[in-house]
């Protein structure tokens, strides 16, 4: 178990510093400020990949001291346009923003493109989070045995009793054919993806300034509520939410751990609040990819219970 733990606390400091290597930062005023467009809501993304078209979010660029005559313009922009600035940005991000703009541009929106990408880049990494919810069910089905281990142990830190309680949850591991790492190299196999991607969102201008059935895809549901088309914003919050809720729901691998049971509502609330003051666009491939989790769980649990796993 221990020599499991230092593994994966290497695995999370080698992701966390191929992350930080060329991530979006945000656009920040003299007093270091998040630099905001009143029209939308948003906060701007300093390093963006292309310029801006509408006027007043040039403007906020332009007066915080971003030279937008360096960067090429969306309808031009290839991964090879810009400068470098960083493996990260050069391998994920540069590509997929590509992608978005591409496809975008061939079917003539860049909200159906998101959508489009995102349900492909979950295909592409299906075989992996369907190997991921077959562990999520086995753990809901072994965690009564864990926590029952874990009471009969409770106080109990002589190094006896450590090692026996590491034996019989090893046991219970091997029982239900649950194996806490590959969960862990799951979850960093596909997280590059899903991060780059919602990188190469934020930092491309024309995505926000497009609208789709009614939404203005760079401005938040705050301020949405004020504009014609306020239901639309609701009808965004509301998908952002239940999807939330039902996917944490379907992917709560704490089974019957009354300590973890708040853990998903908490997580729920959080996002669901943090919504309310993100850009629609992120709003809708947050939703998109819940949904896709959602139908994914629910077929990889009907097909267990199916074969009597």
């Amino acid at each position: 178990m221990k020599k499991r733990k230092i593994k994966s606390k290497i695995l999370i400091i080698i992701m966390l510093l191929f992350l930080v290597t060329g991530c979006q930062t945000t656009l920040v005023n003299e007093d270091n400020e998040a630099v905001q467009n009143p029209e939308t809501g948003q906060s701007l993304t300093e390093n963006i990949l292309c310029q801006p078209e509408n006027e007043q979010t040039r403007k906020l660029y332009e007066e915080n001291g971003v030279d937008l005559d360096k960067l090429p313009k969306c309808s031009e922009f290839t991964p090879g346009s810009t400068e470098y600035d960083g493996l990260w940005t050069g391998i994920f991000v540069k590509p997929l923003a590509f992608l978005i703009l591409t496809l975008g541009k061939y079917i003539g929106s860049f909200a159906l493109s998101i959508i489009i990408i995102t349900i492909i880049i979950r295909l592409i990494l299906f075989p992996f989070t369907r190997k991921m919810a077959v562990q999520s069910e086995m753990m809901k089905k072994a965690s009564p045995e864990l926590a029952r281990i874990q009471k009969k142990y409770e106080g109990k830190t002589d190094q006896d009793s450590m090692l026996r309680q590491n034996q019989e949850m090893m046991m219970v591991y091997k029982k239900y054919n649950f194996n806490p790492l590959t969960s862990c190299l799951i979850s960093f196999i596909q997280l590059p993806l899903l991060l780059a991607f919602l990188e190469a969102i934020n930092r491309v201008p024309a995505i926000f300034e497009e609208n789709f059935l009614g939404i203005q895809l760079g401005t938040t549901p705050l301020v949405g509520f004020s504009s014609e088309t306020f239901y639309m914003y609701i009808i965004l919050l509301v998908i952002i939410g239940a999807s939330t809720i039902f996917m944490f729901k379907t992917t709560n691998t704490q089974g019957s751990d009354p300590s973890m049971k708040m853990m998903p509502i908490m997580m729920s609330v959080i996002i669901i609040i943090t919504a309310f003051f993100m850009p629609s666009a992120l709003g809708i491939y947050w939703s998109v990819g819940n949904i896709f989790a959602i139908v994914q769980n629910v077929v990889v649990k009907r097909g267990m219970e199916k074969h009597g796993k």
